[in-house]
């Protein structure tokens, strides 16, 4: 399901849009009239929202709520074409993250919302619990631990339970031990941007897609934005400087440009380089389960955390699809450009199957050769790289 709305919104195209134009066409309240020294023509706005990935729809929403005038500049063609369309559509309950952290809190506080949000706007979720399980002696305290951060992090309903009890639960699955959380859950992503893109243009907010935030500078205590239509970034060799076609001044910016958000950070030129967290970027496929017409799953099932992520998992989808992944292959960045027009590499080897098998099995014995075919990939943004255990990942 997520595969076929990642090839859908990939085929989406709209002609190429310069931010000004819009700006006059919507009406739009600017100060006018003034161009910097090459000449770039330069405006006056309130908000600026960089990038309409699901953070960047949810800020835009919340700030037209709020009664501020929102512009969203997208270098893609359409919304939510990056992580948010590339990820395992988990509603995590709040157990991983180290207590008192803002990701730990956050977790917590937006589930909270999020189910909320999903039930009063007819958002297709399902609050189907997951598993974690411990298939190994020397994982059982690792999932005592886990209990009780959770617990700590407020996450309610936690069961420690024998691998008997689990297995009663879901007869596929087998364990030594296994933690229940009964408020995880799954929902349909794109369904869930579609509504908070619906909200913010309802309430005023303004969506210019295929247009580039490429720099900006800090002048008079204020970030001025460079500007250019993703079109003109596609042959860029990177022999000259970028040139802006436009600047904007807006009085609040919110970078929520994903995987290149603290690329694009860096060429905040007065921006101080010690508020920019380091990049780190971990790849990851999924599979999903053919040859089979019953689903052996009814709850998520997870095992315990690994270097760089979370093991790979089995996720269900709405349309009952079960999915495994991700893996971790930790990249190298590329270059800026390629950042901002998300040119990562998206392919999913089918050979890469063969490392997924004996994962799976660990908790899933009865997977049959061949009944694993190619998914999609996403790429994550890490606080920390290789080497770095889970729990000591900085929050």
């Amino acid at each position: 399901m997520l595969k076929s709305k990642i090839q859908s919104l990939e085929r989406i195209s709209s002609s190429s849009s310069v931010v000004f134009k819009i700006l006059k066409s919507r009406n739009i309240a600017t100060t006018t009239g003034s161009t910097s020294s090459s000449g770039v023509p330069k405006e006056k706005v309130d908000c600026v929202v960089i990038g309409a990935g699901v953070v960047g729809l949810a800020v835009a929403r919340e700030l037209t709520l709020k009664g501020r005038e929102v512009l969203v500049l997208e270098s893609a063609s359409t919304f939510g074409t990056g992580i948010s369309s590339r990820n395992s559509e988990v509603i995590h309950a709040g157990i991983y993250y180290p207590p008192n952290s803002l990701k730990a809190i956050l977790c917590v506080r937006g589930r909270e919302m999020l189910y909320k949000y999903c039930s009063e706007h007819n958002i297709p979720h399902n609050q189907i619990g997951k598993l974690i399980v411990a298939t190994g002696s020397s994982e059982i305290p690792k999932l005592h631990n886990l209990m009780n951060n959770g617990i700590k992090n407020g996450v309610g309903g936690l069961v420690m339970m024998e691998g008997s009890e689990a297995t009663r639960m879901e007869p596929e699955l087998r364990c030594l031990k296994a933690l229940l959380s009964p408020v995880s859950g799954i929902v349909d992503t794109h369904s869930l941007m579609l509504s908070l893109v619906g909200e913010a243009e309802n309430h005023g907010a303004t969506f210019s897609y295929n247009t580039t935030v490429i720099g900006g500078h800090i002048e008079e205590n204020r970030l001025s934005l460079h500007i250019s239509e993703t079109k003109h970034l596609e042959n860029w060799n990177g022999k000259f400087p970028l040139q802006p076609e436009m600047v904007l001044i807006p009085k609040l910016v919110v970078n929520s440009a994903g995987l290149s958000a603290p690329v694009l950070a860096k060429r905040f030129d007065g921006l101080r380089s010690a508020v920019i967290p380091p990049t780190y970027y971990a790849r990851g496929c999924y599979f999903t389960l053919s040859n089979t017409t019953i689903c052996p799953f009814k709850h998520l099932i997870y095992p315990i955390p690994e270097d760089g992520g979370l093991g790979v998992h089995v996720t269900l989808d709405l349309n009952g699809q079960v999915k495994f992944g991700p893996n971790v292959e930790w990249i190298d960045g590329i270059d800026d450009v390629s950042s901002f027009l998300n040119k990562f590499d998206y392919s999913v080897c089918t050979n890469r199957a063969k490392l997924f098998y004996p994962e799976i099995r660990k908790y899933y014995p009865n997977l049959k050769d061949g009944s694993l075919d190619p998914g999609y990939a996403g790429i994550r943004p890490k606080l920390s790289g290789r080497g770095h255990s889970w729990d000591n990942w900085p929050c």
